[in-house]
């Protein structure tokens, strides 16, 4: 049975979803739709884009992974539908596709649509789509090629001689926070010294962590997840509030070039000795 995914910052308090679902099982009843998240902030693209990739990399070939994040960002008329690691993406010309693959599909194609059309109007079309791409259909059998579409870089960590500062991405249910460092990013550049991991009021962490069990109840703590990403937490308590941590959101990155203070607990610094 063909898989459809979908990643959405529509939440689940009204009837979209379950509209957008309609759509898509009525164009074809034998899809299997799996849901990952449908509440992205939808100013947070390292957030999308720690999410998708993450999710994504699990999923069979041929897997259709819908995206509706910050869709009606630009006046842009296009929707976008690749092809990536024999996966399909669909989403907005936004920026994100390329975010997600971290380099430039070698297969985008393009749905025009016209930006007065109402939210399910579009997703109808999308849906067609997903139906022709279920059955097999090439993308260039149900879609334009496109060579100018939005590209955004990736949110990097800033690496010094003696330290590494990282971006806030990610705020769990639990308010565990996750950063832009990883794990091969810190022993590259550990070379063998001791570091630190710079908190407020001086509650620094020099240990890393195998798990949230491995310091005592109430204890903060480090680890690189199951993705491979600096996770900051506390067991059983909340980092986030205890510590002031906030997700992204560029709006205020690009403001916070002239207000730092304002947005310094987005950020995650380690700081290396001898």
């Amino acid at each position: 049975m063909p898989i459809v995914t979908l990643t959405t910052d529509i939440g689940q308090q009204d009837y979209i979803v379950g509209a957008l679902k309609g759509q898509l099982l009525s164009a074809n009843p034998d899809l299997t739709i799996i849901d990952i998240s449908h509440f992205l902030t939808h100013t947070n693209f390292p957030e999308a884009v720690y999410i998708c990739s993450n999710a994504f990399k699990y999923f069979p070939e041929k897997t259709i992974h819908l995206i509706i994040f910050n869709f009606y960002e630009n006046k842009n008329e296009n929707i976008l539908i690749a092809e990536f690691n024999n996966q399909f993406i669909i989403c907005a010309d936004n920026g994100i596709l390329q975010m997600i693959t971290n380099q430039a599909p070698t297969k985008i194609f393009a749905l025009h649509i016209n930006k007065s059309e109402k939210f399910l109007e579009t997703t109808q079309k999308i849906s067609a789509i997903v139906n022709e791409l279920s059955n097999n259909k090439t993308l260039a059998e149900i879609a334009e090629p496109i060579k100018n579409y939005v590209v955004k870089n990736n949110l990097l960590p800033s690496i010094f001689e003696n330290l590494i500062k990282g971006h806030v991405i990610f705020i769990d249910n639990f308010e565990n926070v996750v950063t832009n460092i990883t794990q091969e990013l810190f022993e590259k550049e550990l070379k063998g010294r001791k570091f630190q991991i710079l908190l407020t009021r001086g509650d620094d962490v020099e240990v890393l962590s195998d798990n949230y069990l491995s310091v005592p109840e109430g204890e903060k703590l480090a680890w690189f997840n199951s993705a491979g990403y600096l996770e900051l937490a506390i067991n059983k308590g909340n980092m986030a509030g205890m510590f002031g941590f906030q997700d992204f959101n560029e709006l205020n990155y690009k403001e916070g070039k002239s207000m730092q203070n304002k947005i310094f607990y987005k950020y995650v610094q380690i700081n290396f000795y001898d």
